[in-house]
């Protein structure tokens, strides 16, 4: 079976089952083209709360499935791969974060929405990579922890030298692994190209970016930019799309090395597999207590009142 054959059998099972697919933007191309909504992981789960399909499937990874459950609990939502899942959002958990709240009652836990659903539940607020300098200043308190990503807390810290914001070793693997040798090296091979990066790098790659934002911010300056040559500094299937959205323009991904696995572990057969299989049980399900996502919506209920 062809590509174009199976995403045809797909479109056709979506109406069928009366299912929306959510795909983030690290999905590869295949996938966004039968998605109906795509974009990073705080927007598709507000996308999922305005589509009235009673099911939703997301080809992305665990955390962000669980946070579209929680913001839709009366529908059914599927993760196309059940071994998606994010190292970032792992790194910490509840039991950790409370005993550091324990010692330090008065700082208030600031979380990237990276987190999973039981992390949640200690938290105060939540922020996503384009709202959290925003958040962090908007807070009443000047006495902050963020978790888990250091490099973003870090780009926010920088940002409110008011605020006391303490910081834990943890973040994206990925966007971690970029160096300044990586950056210098592409600079020189496209010394025309501005560098667009994501806050989740380090401190030194940040530095030497000529744009700093979320996935969608990326996207969207490249695409009202009047610059025509882009070094892509964040995951390599932004830098494919890009491609495909501005083929008038020259987008240069940072380095091949770029590949989120968990994000590429989904296939356009675990998008048709799950519709097949959301009424057998072989389909991956989220299922969540009302008690659990009482307390986990409560960081993101306040980030949304925050204009997050």
């Amino acid at each position: 079976m062809t590509v174009r054959e199976l995403q045809e059998k797909i479109l056709q099972l979506k109406k069928e089952t009366d299912t929306a697919i959510l795909a983030h933007s690290y999905q590869a191309r295949e996938i966004v083209e039968i998605a109906d909504f795509t974009g990073d992981s705080y927007k598709l789960s507000v996308d999922a709360t305005k589509t009235d399909a009673k099911n939703i499937i997301f080809c992305g990874v665990h955390f962000m499935a669980e946070t579209a459950k929680m913001l839709s609990p009366q529908k059914r939502v599927f993760l196309a791969n059940k071994d998606a899942g994010c190292p970032m959002a792992e790194q910490m958990d509840a039991e950790m974060i409370s005993a550091l709240k324990a010692a330090e009652p008065d700082r208030t836990v600031v979380a990237y929405i990276n987190t999973t659903a039981s992390l949640k539940t200690v938290c105060d607020v939540c922020v996503t990579s384009s709202s959290a300098l925003k958040i962090v200043k908007a807070l009443d308190t000047d006495k902050i922890l963020f978790i888990p990503d250091c490099n973003l807390g870090d780009y926010v810290k920088k940002q409110c030298p008011d605020k006391d914001i303490k910081l834990l070793q943890g973040g994206c693997p990925t966007h971690a692994s970029i160096t300044v040798k990586a950056v210098e090296k592409a600079k020189a091979e496209h010394p025309d190209a501005l560098f667009l990066v994501h806050p989740e790098c380090v401190p030194k790659v940040v530095a030497l970016a000529d744009y700093v934002g979320s996935t969608s911010g990326i996207m969207n300056y490249v695409k009202n930019s009047d610059a025509k040559e882009f070094i892509i500094g964040t995951e390599t299937s932004i830098s494919e799309h890009l491609q495909y959205d501005c083929p008038e323009k020259k987008i240069y991904p940072l380095t091949k090395d770029l590949v989120c696995r968990n994000m590429k572990i989904t296939t356009l057969p675990d998008v048709y597999n799950t519709l097949t299989g959301m009424d057998d049980g072989s389909a991956f399900e989220i299922l969540m207590s009302d008690e659990l996502i009482a307390a986990a919506r409560k960081p993101i209920d306040e980030m949304i009142r925050l204009g997050g």
